[in-house]
């Protein structure tokens, strides 16, 4: 560096607005800049090169180089500082990292000039290090992407090793499995959640032992461990991988004076070139694991399948607003006597057109109400609503319209709420006496829980009303405990009546049943009937009522009324 003198250094120097000398000469300036703490150098332009024209001490000890031409700062970011210098900017700002992982280290860089500087190819670069910060940040960063349990990734750091690693072209290359661990919450609630813990980091510690080296695990829950492998040989090498894991998990775990059996449920997602989002992947892993839970081996996820599931989680959303806004409504379809054909009740069905128009079956919605819980209130619904109009038709009829309805109670309805209250409720609201309400209930509802359900069983009946057991048949009967409980009726169901003109078992399982209602004091109902020789055949077996095409669809209440109206003419 060439040194001037302080009269030739300060006759170079140009002049502010103020007539203040301001140092950006050679001489000047690296007196000026030494007295900056932070490093600091002077750049110009000179045929094209950058040259250091003046440079601090904290510079020279930051390690950044005495010549433009050796400096890592002009070997890592020359084309954005010569940019600069060209330019008629008067500041620029970037970030850079010098070093590599542990040992590297973060400056803050600023380039800057004054607009009255008789060199318009110069500019002072000043670079604060923020190193200790950028650590902090990135420890606290790691230890929220890390589970402080057993070390692995947890869930946002798993997430964000799916979106670094798998790419659109890659995607097909990789799978997630999911593994939950079955009845873990046991070992908590019997033994703490310290042997808990336990458990956890020794069946970590078993599964890392059992994945490839290129494979990564990680905590993605309290029991549910996510693990993202790449696939050489297709679902060969998952479920080669699930296997290894189930080997692993098998042996007993020791905590404390037990021996712990750990069984899991597995989920696997493969990545495919239609996976727009690698947390897809995840969540697809997740639900083939619910299905896994259920069937007891490890799933792979189907697209199909998930549609269905995002369709019922549809339904489900518009089946709560419609119970809340009065969207749906009753269909009524006559039972008659099959002796007389006078009709004698009608049973109450469920329907539901959605905000689009669209007619939804039972079918279709029942199981999400029955599996959301929904069936409580639409259950609440439906058994107000019959009563209401029950008595609407016994004021059009001028009294006793002379027929009863029959309104289904789910199993989930019978073990959510208080039945009984329900339905007492609804009877005195209308005015209406026990006798005028059927209630039926499936086999399946009964055995879930007989005691419990025979208590309410027997409280119904204290208010009058009669029971019913629908679909009888296809569920499971205890018939000494049926014996004991205070059923009216036994509907048989539709399967046993279709072609049961043509099948000779059907005939014997029908007359059987019909025997055995007779035995324990029960009047029966055929479901089904669409012909006149079907209702004639079961009359003649001693069947006591009929249900189906024969007599009518279910109807609008209003034409329920019509159609028994016409009936008593």
């Amino acid at each position: 560096m060439v040194l001037q003198s302080p009269a030739a250094a300060t006759a170079e120097r140009p002049h502010d607005a103020e007539g203040d000398a301001i140092a950006f000469g050679p001489g000047g300036s690296a007196l000026l800049l030494n007295l900056l703490p932070i490093p600091a150098v002077i750049a110009v332009l000179r045929d094209g090169e950058i040259v250091f024209e003046a440079i601090n001490q904290n510079f020279r000890r930051a390690g950044l180089g005495s010549v433009a031409g050796q400096s890592p700062l002009v070997a890592a970011h020359g084309p954005l500082v010569t940019e600069f210098l060209m330019s008629r900017r008067r500041e620029c700002e970037f970030d850079w990292q010098l070093g590599e992982a542990v040992d590297a280290r973060h400056f803050r860089v600023k380039l800057a000039r004054r607009v009255t500087d008789s060199n318009p190819h110069r500019a002072l670069i000043s670079l604060v290090d923020h190193t200790a910060e950028a650590r902090t940040g990135e420890s606290l960063r790691r230890e929220m992407m890390t589970d402080s349990l057993t070390g692995l990734l947890n869930r946002p750091g798993f997430s964000e090793l799916l979106e670094t690693t798998i790419t659109p072209e890659c995607c097909a290359q990789h799978a997630v499995l999911v593994v939950n661990l079955d009845r873990f919450s046991r070992v908590n609630a019997c033994l703490g959640s310290l042997s808990g813990d336990e458990l956890l980091i020794s069946v970590a510690r078993r599964m890392k032992g059992a994945l490839r080296a290129h494979d990564r695990l990680a905590r993605t829950g309290g029991d549910e461990f996510a693990i993202l492998m790449t696939v050489e040989d297709g679902i060969g090498d998952v479920l080669e991988v699930a296997k290894r894991i189930e080997g692993a998990l098998a042996s007993p775990f020791r905590l404390s004076d037990f021996e712990i059996r750990v069984e899991c449920s597995i989920g696997v997602a493969l990545g495919s070139q239609d996976i727009a989002d690698a947390e897809d992947l995840i969540r697809h892993a997740q639900f083939s694991v619910k299905r896994a839970k259920a069937t007891g081996r490890t799933e792979t996820y189907q697209s199909r399948t998930f549609d269905l599931a995002r369709r019922q989680f549809s339904i489900e959303t518009e089946l709560r607003q419609a119970i809340e806004s009065g969207a749906m409504r009753l269909h009524f379809q006559p039972i008659s006597d099959l002796a007389s054909g006078r009709i004698v009740s009608f049973e109450a069905l469920a329907r539901w057109k959605n905000l689009r128009g669209v007619e939804l079956s039972p079918v279709d919605f029942i199981p999400v109400a029955e599996e959301s819980g929904l069936i409580v209130p639409l259950g609440r619904w439906a058994m107000h609503e019959a009563a209401r109009v029950l008595a609407e038709w016994d004021q059009k009829a001028g009294g006793c319209c002379d027929v009863s309805v029959s309104v289904n109670l789910s199993a989930i309805q019978l073990q959510r709420d208080h039945v009984a209250g329900m339905v007492r409720e609804a009877l005195d609201t209308y005015d209406l006496t026990g006798d005028r309400l059927t209630l039926e209930l499936t086999e399946s509802a009964i055995v879930t829980d007989p005691d419990r359900i025979a208590q309410t069983m027997r409280a119904l009946k204290d208010l009058g009303t009669r029971l019913a057991m629908d679909d009888f048949g296809t569920g499971y009967s205890n018939l000494a405990y049926l014996q004991k409980l205070p059923i009216d009726v036994l509907k048989i169901d539709r399967s046993f009546i279709s072609g049961l003109l043509s099948d000779r078992d059907k005939v014997a399982i029908v007359r059987a049943v019909l025997s055995l209602a007779s035995a324990l004091g029960m009047e029966t109902t055929a479901e089904g009937i669409e012909t006149n020789e079907l209702a004639q055949t079961l009359a003649a077996l001693g069947c006591t009522y009929g249900q189906g095409y024969l007599y009518a669809r279910p109807l609008p209440a209003d034409q329920a009324y019509t159609l028994l109206s016409a009936s008593r003419t």
